[in-house]
């Protein structure tokens, strides 16, 4: 059964940083497009980034563009999320899943706090 593991959040000031991880037991990762979503209090969750299973192409949500940047390392069975210029509306739990149908059971996700 495959498992995802998020990791990395925490609380930061605005225009702070922080660095996403994800891992993944089994090969999922192989052939498949990965994404990093978040959910906010109250609100659906939402796509914030994609990469294509080669690491060749990216996409964004226009709300990150410019700030957030996805990796992966087919090797490690990881995808990352580099966050930075983060501001308050980033505050959600981020989570990793493959990018399209059918998605895997969803991990714990990890906290992701931007407050002064």
């Amino acid at each position: 059964q495959v498992q995802l593991v998020e990791s990395g959040g925490g609380l930061v000031q605005p225009g702070g940083s922080l660095r996403l991880s994800c891992a993944a037991s089994g090969s999922i990762f192989r052939g498949y497009a990965m994404a990093w979503y978040r959910q906010a209090p109250g609100k659906q969750r939402e796509l914030v980034a994609s990469i294509n299973s080669m690491a060749t192409t990216t996409s964004y949500a226009d709300s990150v563009k410019g700030r957030f940047t996805i990796a992966r390392d087919n090797a490690k069975n990881a995808v990352y999320l580099q966050m930075n210029s983060l501001k308050p509306e980033d505050t959600a739990i981020y989570y990793c899943n493959k990018l399209n149908s059918p998605l895997v059971d969803w991990g714990q996700g990890t906290q992701v706090t931007v407050s002064s």
